[in-house]
């Protein structure tokens, strides 16, 4: 190693970006193993060090002074110790100054190797700390190539993959085409540090909203749910900490022109904005849209929704295929069913029919039950005798009959209605048909 090594480190550090201290440990590591290499791999008692004054690498084999030399690689007499330093006692432990340039042409090849290695290492991992920071952001990439696991891309300092899972259907990319993705995931891998984008991630929509809407960087409009269904639709619902700042109208920008830069990055999927509301039913009306909504009826045990809609919305409400409702679904995570005013009303009276079937319960009980949410013989037959108990006007020992009435029904033992035996029943079955409100 020669005079000039400290410039040539410096020019490596500059050119690949990894650290000086590194590199120069590196290379005398690699000075050790071809050392050892020469002098037997068992050789603990080498030692390699940077001259300070001529900048060369020097490698010294340290040997303990004796009288008579038994291990030739590890002692050394005090005859020739004294001629090396003539301040030499027995004892002491002598360095002795090896010939690197003796190490020959399987030595050099290995300590190149070591180095090369060493090299690689560092910039792997220089590249993964670098990118192990940028996980959750968007970066851009130009496509260099396709593989069995996905899109290779380029990223300047290293490659990254784009699955195909994390690719848009009927994306198409050829060689040398940008490609802007979301940082999914940064692994360390034996070939080195593995950057795993995604175009599909919920976050993906997240982020292209927060790099385009300042007031979603600020921290005023807040993004409170995504659901998406890539390269087809998505849905966001987002809410404001200031009461002068309308979320919807901040990410949809003047004319528009914010969310339609999202929109053409996504290649025409389309986004529809939804304020979040705290109350599940507003949430699911406006999740919705947009189809109007006549009214909800809320199951909060089972965290379900039926939505009532009008007529000529029920098409809409669904969406192609169920698009929408099941994107309206998983944005306010309640299990939505969509029906027909026409049909909720038929399946009503139907409910309310199938009640002043089991016998025992007239009008007054049936209309207590199907306010109290038992709306069918069937509902009333899988519940529990406590949960009866709670409808007003029901005792235990009436829950208990109802309840061996409504099986029996279920059973195909139906029979006449009968009368309550708690009074005579008012009203007829039409005008004790309960009317849900939203």
């Amino acid at each position: 190693m020669v005079g000039d090594l400290k410039r040539l480190i410096e020019q490596v550090s500059r050119d690949k970006g990894i650290d000086k201290d590194l590199l120069l440990n590196t290379i005398m590591d690699a000075v050790r193993s071809a050392a050892k290499k020469k002098y037997g791999a068992k050789q603990d008692n080498i030692e390699v060090s940077l001259a300070e004054d001529t900048g060369e690498i020097e490698v010294f084999q340290f040997k303990e002074v004796v009288e008579e030399v038994v291990d030739p690689d590890r002692q050394i007499s005090l005859e020739e110790a004294r001629q090396l330093d003539p301040e030499s006692e027995l004892g002491d432990s002598l360095g002795v100054r090896l010939d690197a340039s003796s190490f020959g042409r399987i030595a050099a090849q290995s300590a190149k190797q070591v180095i090369i290695q060493g090299m690689r290492d560092a910039e792997r991992d220089l590249v993964y700390e670098d990118y192990k920071d940028r996980q959750g952001e968007i970066i851009n990439g130009i496509v260099q190539r396709q593989d069995k696991a996905g899109l290779i891309v380029n990223l300047g300092r290293t490659e990254a993959l784009l699955p195909y899972a994390e690719q848009v259907p009927r994306e198409i990319y050829r060689q040398g085409d940008r490609v802007r993705a979301y940082v999914l995931e940064v692994k360390r891998h034996a070939k080195g540090p593995q950057v795993i984008l995604s175009r599909v991630a919920e976050n993906f929509l997240t982020a292209l909203f927060e790099s385009e809407v300042p007031e979603i960087q600020e921290g005023i409009v807040q993004i409170m749910a995504v659901a998406r269904e890539p390269g087809s639709r998505s849905k966001i619902a987002v809410t404001s900490k200031d009461s002068d700042v309308d979320p919807v109208g901040a990410c949809v920008g003047m004319k528009g022109s914010r969310v339609q830069n999202i929109v053409q990055e996504l290649r025409g999927e389309k986004i529809d904005i939804v304020p979040w509301n705290p109350d599940p039913a507003k949430f699911a009306t406006q999740a919705l849209a947009p189809a109007e909504v006549s009214r909800i009826v809320i199951d909060e045990d089972n965290q379900s929704m039926e939505i009532i809609v009008p007529d000529d919305q029920l098409s809409l409400a669904i969406g192609k295929r169920g698009q929408n409702v099941r994107l309206a679904a998983k944005l306010t995570g309640w299990k939505i069913d969509v029906k027909s005013e026409s049909k909720y009303s038929k399946s009503m009276k139907e409910g309310y029919l199938s009640l002043l079937k089991i016998p025992g319960v007239g009008e007054m009980t049936a209309s207590a039950l199907y306010e109290a949410g038992f709306t069918s013989a069937k509902d009333v037959a899988e519940a529990n005798i406590v949960d009866l108990m709670q409808v007003p006007g029901i005792t235990e020992k009436k829950a208990t009959a109802i309840h061996a009435a409504a099986q029996a029904v279920l059973r195909g033992g139906e029979a006449a209605p009968a009368v309550d035996a708690g009074g005579p029943e008012a009203a007829s079955p039409a005008a004790a048909l309960p009317v849900e409100t939203a």
